[in-house]
């Protein structure tokens, strides 16, 4: 009876003993994200040379948009599914083989070798894309700044008028021709071209969204004496380009209005599926682990 206590007792001391080992194989933890992260390479690059085979410069010819955005969606869930697939299996083959630890123990330490394989994966690449993210949010930029600036272009060009710095509402040209502008348009007319004088008055006139009394007085004379009518035609003349200019600047920012929003909602939907994506590569890592673990300890 008293061998029997001595037994426990001795059993229970040796339960409570903390290991000295970790449960964790880095070894094995690593070799993995290095699997996955060349697995993940290996197919986007061939997945980028498929896209742009099935890409045409052509009219009505090639894979169209929306087509390359699935496909592109489709190959990014396949590239982890295979990519951690193979990656959380190797793992699981690799780890150290635990013995005296229950079937419930060893499947959660499988499964977490498995999630951090992804994970390690994940935060090493997105270490070494770091360079590349930044290019892309800065091309993006650039990309809004052209845009903006072809929306000008357009408002500008329907007013005659090209503009400096996006349509500077202080330019300090207006103000210099408003300094010397003469009294009669007939002196303005001998001392030059006022062509860019008449652009830059359309053009402020866009930018603050009125004509002054001053302005307009001005412009029906010189166009009157330019094109050879009354002052009450050249007031038609000038009212009816003024709103032809107001429009096309209104269809001008609506059209950039539209492209930035469809531009938000592709990046919205793409970072969308990423993540999903992403969620899919970590429950195929850690099951697969959990695989390639009861494959080791047969």
């Amino acid at each position: 009876m008293q061998n029997d206590q001595s037994v426990t007792s001795y059993a229970r001391d040796v339960s409570g003993v903390e290991s000295p080992h970790s449960a964790v194989s880095w070894g094995a933890v690593i070799a993995g994200a290095v699997i996955a992260s060349a697995v993940s390479a290996m197919l986007v690059i061939g997945g980028t040379g498929l896209g742009l085979v099935s890409m045409s410069p052509w009219r009505d010819e090639g894979a169209s948009g929306p087509a390359l955005a699935v496909g592109s969606i489709i190959w990014l869930f396949f590239t982890h599914i295979i990519a951690y697939g193979i990656a959380g299996y190797t793992a699981g083959r690799l780890r150290t083989k635990w013995t005296d630890v229950h079937d419930d123990e060893i499947y959660f330490r499988d499964t977490a070798h498995g999630f951090l394989v992804w994970a390690l994966s994940a935060v090493v690449g997105l270490i070494l894309l770091g360079t590349t993210v930044a290019s892309v949010v800065s091309g993006t930029a650039k990309a809004g700044a052209t845009l903006a600036g072809a929306s000008a272009g357009a408002v500008t060009a329907t007013a005659g008028q090209s503009m400096q710095e996006s349509a500077d509402r202080l330019s300090l040209d207006y103000f210099t021709d408003a300094l010397l502008r003469p009294n009669d348009p007939l002196v303005a007319t001998a001392q030059g071209d006022v062509r860019q004088e008449t652009s830059r008055i359309l053009g402020r006139s866009l930018a603050t969204g009125e004509l002054s009394e001053t302005d307009q007085d001005y412009l029906v004379k010189l166009i009157a004496q330019r094109a050879g009518v009354d002052e009450s035609t050249a007031q038609q003349r000038l009212t009816q380009i003024k709103e032809q200019a107001e429009q096309t600047a209104r269809e001008a920012e609506q059209t950039a209005r539209e492209a930035a929003d469809a531009t938000r909602k592709a990046a919205a939907g793409f970072s969308l599926w990423a993540f999903a994506s992403l969620l899919v590569g970590a429950f195929v890592a850690s099951f697969c682990a959990t695989i390639g673990g009861r494959a080791r300890d047969r």
